[in-house]
């Protein structure tokens, strides 16, 4: 019991760690906190993609990580139901047609709990992001309206 709740916090650190890691990066990369936010269309729509693809494969990544370790304690037998299992877990689907073994049991709720956290985190950064877009087309709008009167 006391090794499978060191493994549940260590996978948690990992998973919180490189989810915060993958927000500093998208950070750098997609908004560029000293730039204006785009206030048309097509800009507006690339920058929601490019955040939704980028957050899809930090998720991604996350799931891997518990996946190969189930996959390393012999959990199961091969890595496709690892992932699977891991994946539905994650998103806190949980089929139930696979299951952990009874020493690692308690992996299955840490992961959901991990990724129903991660993906508020997500959640959190896309409200940050379109609040962001409406502030700044609201800005360009009051901004052409005392232009023009």
């Amino acid at each position: 019991m006391l090794l499978t709740a060191i493994v549940a916090v260590v996978l948690a650190i990992v998973t919180v760690g490189m989810h915060v890691a993958g927000f500093a990066i998208m950070f750098k990369l997609i908004f560029r906190l000293g730039e204006a936010s785009p206030t048309r269309g097509l800009p507006i729509a690339s920058q929601l993609m490019r955040t939704a693809w980028f957050l899809l494969f930090v998720h991604a990544l996350e799931i891997w990580v518990w996946a190969l370790f189930y996959r390393f304690a012999h959990c199961f037998t091969d890595a496709e139901s690892a992932f699977y299992f891991s994946a539905s877990t994650y998103t806190a689907l949980g089929y139930g047609d696979v299951l952990l073994p009874f020493r690692w049991r308690i992996l299955g709720p840490v992961e959901a709990l991990i990724g129903i956290l991660m993906c508020g985190l997500s959640a959190s950064v896309f409200f940050a992001l379109v609040s962001r877009i409406v502030k700044a087309r609201t800005e360009l709008k009051q901004a052409e309206v005392r232009a023009r009167g």
